[in-house]
């Protein structure tokens, strides 16, 4: 962020609180496991957070874009509400000058209906989430969440639910996929943020971040993040199952240097190892879910040019974005302030070569498997690496400041929505 926004970034948050505060008193399975119905093509979408759209391109190969998704088509109403409301208003330009980077954030993350018919799309600026009209552009339903905020999304195994975290309340909402309906709710910790669908949608694992919006960056004022912590509940029946502080768990391991804000997750295929990434840390931290214990630590290399001053490190992250191969031999990492890419193997923990890239902001695998497939937020591009080789093999230009990247499906002979 740059420093002559820090100050205003900081009032119009505080700000915010008071506001609401005086008015209100207060891998698991992946998306192309999913059911395929007949006369669907594969896909990824791309969601280009500060221009309000997804790219739609191939899910292997060249990657080449299919078509594009306008995801924000009712942008004027929605902002007619946010100027006639000082809250809304207030959070509105707290994300803007926040998080935002200077831009307002119109989607996060996005998950196509099982029919491919639609794509449900986050959107952080709005404080919803809207399912969009493939064919048509336009908007099918509409979800506020609860608070001011929308972020990460998780879809069940079984392509029917989406769960979607709620930041600034503390909460996730589990939202059936087709019609918008709101099936159940949990509170979390402070800042909601990844989500994951576990032994076959029977649990829903989500992981807190806490603050990452304020120059509180120094070890010592950590305390002033909040509260941190892992929430799995019942997929059913959304009850809290277990609640597991990372805090403690790194103190045993010997690394109290080491934030617990977890950040993208991996889970092996069988889902005994969870790997994870947390705030200011150059690498990534192995997790024994049967013994409830970190095993074993990776740090990976740093890049000489990028300042070590935290405050200048986007949302806290150095590392974001973590992916795994559908074997579970390899781990891709995203080294977000670092630039670079890299393919790590998971039993030896040995990195490939660092694959330059622009502020990677996300790491998933192609629909067949054989590669990482990174967004490059700083280049405005998508790039593919090899598992086997750790080399790049392609890479596609999309929209302006591209994040999540989602596995998916639309009709085969589709290329884009109608024309208006």
């Amino acid at each position: 962020m740059p420093p002559e926004h820090r100050g205003s970034t900081r009032m119009i948050l505080s700000l915010a609180a008071a506001v609401a505060l005086a008015v209100t008193g207060s891998t698991a399975v992946s998306a192309s496991a999913q059911p395929k119905a007949a006369g669907l093509r594969e896909v990824m979408f791309v969601g280009n957070n500060w221009d309000g759209t997804a790219d739609v391109i191939k899910s292997t190969g060249d990657l080449a874009r299919i078509g594009r998704i306008n995801v924000i088509p009712d942008k004027d109403q929605r902002l007619t509400e946010i100027y006639l409301n000082p809250i809304k208003l207030a959070f509105f330009l707290g994300i803007r000058l926040g998080p935002g980077e200077g831009h307002d954030q119109f989607v996060d993350d996005m998950y196509s209906t099982p029919d491919g018919s639609a794509i449900v799309v986050s959107r952080p600026s709005f404080a919803d989430v809207v399912s969009i009209d493939v064919a048509t552009g336009k908007v099918n339903w509409r979800f506020p969440v609860s608070g001011f905020r929308a972020d990460h999304m998780a879809v069940s195994p079984d392509g029917k639910r989406v769960a979607v975290s709620a930041s600034t309340s503390n909460t996730v909402h589990v939202l059936d996929i087709v019609t918008g309906k709101q099936l159940g709710s949990f509170s979390a910790g402070d800042k909601p943020h990844e989500n994951v669908f576990t032994d076959g949608g029977k649990y829903l694992w989500n992981m807190s971040i806490g603050e990452v919006n304020t120059d509180l960056d120094d070890p010592s004022m950590d305390w002033t993040k909040g509260d941190r912590h892992i929430t799995v509940v019942d997929a059913n029946t959304y009850r809290q199952v277990k609640v597991i502080d990372m805090r403690e768990r790194l103190d045993a391991f010997g690394r109290k240097d080491l934030s617990d804000a977890v950040r993208p997750v991996a889970f092996t295929p069988d889902e005994s190892k969870l790997y994870f990434q947390v705030s200011f840390f150059n690498g990534f931290l192995e997790y024994d879910v049967a013994k409830d214990k970190i095993t074993r630590a990776k740090t990976l290399p740093k890049n000489p040019a990028t300042s070590e001053d935290r405050t200048t490190w986007v949302n806290d992250s150095r590392h974001h974005g973590l992916s795994m191969s559908p074997d579970g031999k390899k781990l891709c990492v995203a080294g977000t302030m670092d630039d670079y890419a890299t393919v790590v193997d998971r039993e030896s923990l040995q990195e490939g070569p660092l694959v330059p890239t622009s502020k990677p902001y996300w790491a998933t695998v192609s629909g067949d498997g054989t590669s990482c497939v990174v967004s490059e937020s700083g280049a405005d591009q998508v790039t593919a690496i090899d598992f086997a080789t750790g080399e790049k093999t392609a890479s596609v230009s999309v929209g302006d400041h591209p994040q999540r990247v989602r596995i998916g499906h639309v009709a085969a002979d589709w290329t884009g929505p109608s024309a208006s």
